[in-house]
């Protein structure tokens, strides 16, 4: 049988393999961006996963308990709805299992090549195409090239006095390991935020002792997780409108509730229920009170359970937040003294998420390096495009990250928007196109002017913003603003350019 998949070739050659497109992870932005392609004809494409499968976030995040906090009919390609989920909110197997149906039916893996992580991209002006190398060495070209690497694809690890004298288990939350029995051990989760709450529910009662290390803590909201009953998954099988009413339904919720200022009055009745629910499972006033956020709710991610404060009220289960002072042999040392003894230790402390293309050094027009120029600060125009990287375009980029919505709607919306540059690029007959630096300037002036006075900018700090304090991940408009603006791609913001080279 012929091997069909696509192939690297070992670079000093001059066939390295050419594509139209190269797609940079495969996770539900890289297979939405896939499938547009094919829906549109536009079959030149590979799909570069450094993992081992498909699905992105949903593959590496696979911690007991994970589950997403939006609905499951949201949570889903538009173009490929599922019946039959089996609750309001999924957890990560039916999730994954998804994404790789979606790779199976759009017959997706014939472009994929997993295990390949592609480190360095450079513009070749002269041809106006990409030239991409991956960590083994191996080189292909690409025409354009579109990261979807996506925003929580770099774990973050403290850098803590004693880290590496540990002598028991230690592993980041988006690469645990399944190894390794945590029941009847001592264990510590060090985070309180989004992984953490749904960890520590899962891993309370089988555990000897759970020690949860809290910096700051998050507001919460109560989750209905409903189970859809048979009736209910064939309803949404044999009529195509009911499911696509129920989504709507969802989807205008979201959007109405969106508060992107303190002091709305969305934002007031959200803080109520928080309030209201933290003051219904927590009894102890001292335990609420640490539990209660002193800053405005939306400042950080506000995180959607009703197993949370459930967990933390049972025997085996005890908050510390006085600060970590340094890690021991034996456990994790506080500030004022206290050596907590555990077996492991779990870190859920998130992701480098102001940190974009981490591990992907980008050189564009004039040898310039794409992480030089911005610095601490990312930009770029609507999120996807960067004046001086031609046919460049980033999926889930900088200021794209939404209040309170579905991020798969954002998505294919940039994967929309990138097929009609690819056939504007037919029609005007160009190689390549580089957004122009003033509507990229005047985009994220704009941008930030909206952001101005808005429930991110009031002061805490969260993975929202970069180290510069600039807000680099928040888009503060409703996610059908997003979907206006891309609506059209237009030639008038970009320069086009020609090769100056002929080759075959």
């Amino acid at each position: 049988m012929t091997d069909v998949r696509p192939k690297l070739s070992r670079p000093a050659t001059d066939d390295r393999p050419r594509y139209q497109v190269a797609i940079l992870g495969a996770g539900a932005g890289g297979l939405g961006t896939a499938i547009r392609l094919k829906r549109a004809r536009m079959h030149n494409f590979i799909i570069f996963e450094a993992s081992d499968g498909v699905g992105g976030t949903w593959r590496s995040n696979s911690y007991p308990g994970a589950a997403c906090d939006v609905p499951s009919h949201l949570y889903s390609y538009s173009f490929e709805m599922k019946p039959d989920w089996t609750k309001t909110y999924a957890n990560q197997p039916e999730i994954l299992a998804y994404f790789e149906h979606c790779a199976d039916k759009y017959d997706l893996r014939r472009h994929l090549q997993t295990d390949t992580a592609i480190v360095s991209a450079t513009w070749m002006p002269d041809v106006c195409r990409w030239r991409l190398r991956s960590a083994a060495g191996e080189e292909c070209e690409a025409t354009v090239l579109v990261s979807a690497l996506g925003l929580f694809h770099e774990p973050n690890v403290p850098d803590i006095e004693g880290l590496a004298s540990f002598c028991g288990a230690s592993f980041h939350s988006a690469r645990w390991d399944h190894a390794y029995d945590v029941t009847g051990r001592r264990v510590a989760v060090i985070g309180t935020g989004a992984s953490a709450a749904q960890i520590v529910p899962a891993i309370a009662p089988s555990v000897e002792q759970l020690t949860l290390f809290q910096r700051t803590p998050s507001w919460i909201l109560p989750r209905v997780d409903m189970v859809f009953s048979d009736e209910e998954k064939r309803r949404f099988a044999t009529n195509k409108l009911a499911a696509r009413r129920h989504r709507w339904e969802i989807y205008r919720s979201y959007e109405r509730n969106i508060s992107f200022r303190d002091g709305d009055a969305a934002a007031d009745q959200l803080k109520a229920l928080a309030l209201s629910h933290l003051d219904y499972r927590i009894k102890d006033d001292a335990l609420r009170e640490k539990l209660t956020p002193t800053y405005p709710l939306g400042c950080k991610r506000t995180l959607v359970t009703s197993d949370f404060y459930k967990s933390l009220v049972r025997d085996p289960v005890d908050l510390v937040t006085e600060p970590i002072a340094r890690v021991t042999p034996d456990g994790v040392m506080t500030t004022d003294g206290v050596e907590h003894r555990v077996d492991a230790i779990v870190w859920a402390t998130g992701f480098r998420a102001s940190d974009y293309l981490q591990g992907l050094d980008i050189t564009g027009v004039d040898h310039r390096k794409l992480h030089d120029e911005w610095g601490d600060t990312p930009e770029a125009y609507l999120g996807m495009t960067v004046p001086g990287y031609p046919n460049f375009f980033m999926l889930y980029g900088p200021n794209t990250n939404q209040g309170g919505n579905s991020i798969i709607f954002i998505l294919e919306a940039q994967a929309a928007y990138i097929v009609r540059s690819l056939r504007a690029m037919r029609r005007h007959r160009t190689a390549a196109v580089d957004v122009k630096r003033e509507v990229k300037d005047t985009y994220n002036r704009e941008l930030q002017a909206a952001l101005s006075g808005t429930v991110w900018d009031t002061g805490c700090e969260s993975y929202f913003k970069a180290a510069s304090g600039q807000i680099v991940t928040q888009l503060p408009h409703p996610s059908l603003w997003y979907w206006r603006r891309t609506r059209r791609f237009r030639m008038s913001e970009y320069l086009k350019a020609r090769r100056t080279t002929r080759t075959g």
